[in-house]
């Protein structure tokens, strides 16, 4: 009978403490019913058959939430964002969660040429061109369809002289959630006119969980031997250079905190990492990056097709923007991995070529995927 009863209690123990893990919570749909430049705005929710959760909104195509478990089974949610649209629309921190386009990361001077014309772009980060512009695709409303629980669909037409890129560009985006816990972001684009694109996705990871400190101790893995240097206004100089003996060599899990106050020119340039690195190609689509937490146990792995990726360490946050549940985003609060062509390859003919070309698709392919230590053991 002794027995028996402490079996009971084992089994009530045991219940208890399922019944406590955490699970996603999920913003309420009516958070983001809003028209925005006479389109609707609205919020989707994507879910597998493991609990992984993320609710994305068409507007700026931002992911909003991505809830994914650590390694006792409680799920967190790991991206930086808002619970409304008007705090997305209000905000100066803009590319939170974003769809980037029509370029992703710098174009020198706001300017570029194909063949004899130049084309003349917004100025919008100090002499640059940043992000597509002052209206990039992160602020624009999207056509959405929701074909099942797992899979979003957005699509834009971006006309031709948009923010001064020529050509116009029909644009769609597959954001889906895998069996493996995986968020993949599939984009495709086509042109009547050569115009440079390069999509990416601008989610701010936390693994510890979106506001839960800083991201020093989140170790880092970048399978790349070299990066592209970039001058004082973060333009990449043009030259491939070799990580190793310096701070920007991540080819082995390092903490991010280790070395990002050396006396290093380039850390210093960037307040921090904010440099592309120049990816160690062997397939079509392989493993770019790898960041752990150690606390929780949470692994995410990046896979690309693309041959750079953009290693940004929050060095911008600084505490006064509040997000979600009015926590406030500290400096160096969040870390950004956006799979890329390199900065300014308009301007750099020794770059690979961001130029699409009509009658060709622009294909490009992202996978942040989530597992846990427990897992790996």
């Amino acid at each position: 009978m002794k027995n028996l009863i402490v079996v009971v209690l084992l089994m009530s123990l045991f219940a208890c403490t399922q019944q406590e893990k955490k699970t996603a919570q999920l913003i309420p749909a009516d958070n983001f019913k809003k028209e925005v430049d006479g389109k609707p705005v609205n919020l989707y929710t994507l879910k597998n058959n493991k609990g992984m959760v993320t609710q994305i909104t068409n507007y700026g195509g931002k992911v909003v939430n991505l809830w994914v478990p650590d390694k006792d089974g409680n799920f967190g949610d790991v991206v930086l964002g808002f619970n409304t649209i008007d705090e997305y629309l209000t905000t100066n921190e803009i590319y939170f969660g974003a769809l980037i386009g029509r370029y992703g990361n710098r174009i020198a001077e706001g300017q570029f040429s194909i063949e004899e014309t130049t084309y003349t772009l917004a100025q919008n980060d100090g002499p640059n061109s940043l992000h597509g512009g002052i209206k990039g695709y992160n602020k624009v409303v999207w056509d959405a369809e929701q074909p099942d629980e797992q899979t979003l669909i957005l699509t834009y037409h971006s006309p031709d002289g948009e923010e001064g890129f020529p050509g116009n560009l029909d644009i769609k985006v597959k954001y889906q959630l895998t069996q493996n816990n995986g968020l993949k972001i599939e984009y495709r684009a086509t042109t009547d006119k050569a115009t440079p694109v390069n999509l990416t996705n601008h989610s701010f990871f936390n693994l510890s969980g979106a506001g839960n400190g800083t991201i020093k101790d989140h170790l880092v893995q970048i399978n790349a031997d070299a990066y592209t240097p970039v001058d004082e206004h973060l333009i990449p100089t043009g030259e491939i250079a070799p990580v190793e003996g310096t701070p920007m060599d991540f080819r082995q899990l390092t903490a991010v905190g280790k070395r990002i106050s050396d006396n290093f020119e380039q850390l210093k340039r960037g307040n921090g990492y904010d440099h592309n690195w120049v990816l160690n190609r062997g397939k079509s689509l392989f493993e770019a990056a790898k960041v752990k937490e150690p606390q929780t146990g949470r692994i995410m792995k990046v896979f690309t097709n693309e041959p750079g990726i953009q290693f940004y360490t929050g060095n911008f946050l600084n505490g006064k923007v509040k997000g979600k549940e009015g926590v406030p985003y500290l400096f160096r609060g969040a870390l950004c991995l956006e799979t890329q062509h390199f900065p300014d390859s308009p301007n750099k003919p020794e770059f690979p070529s961001t130029i699409l070309e009509p009658g060709k698709e622009y294909y490009s392919v992202c996978i942040y995927e989530f597992s846990t230590t427990k897992e790996a053991n």
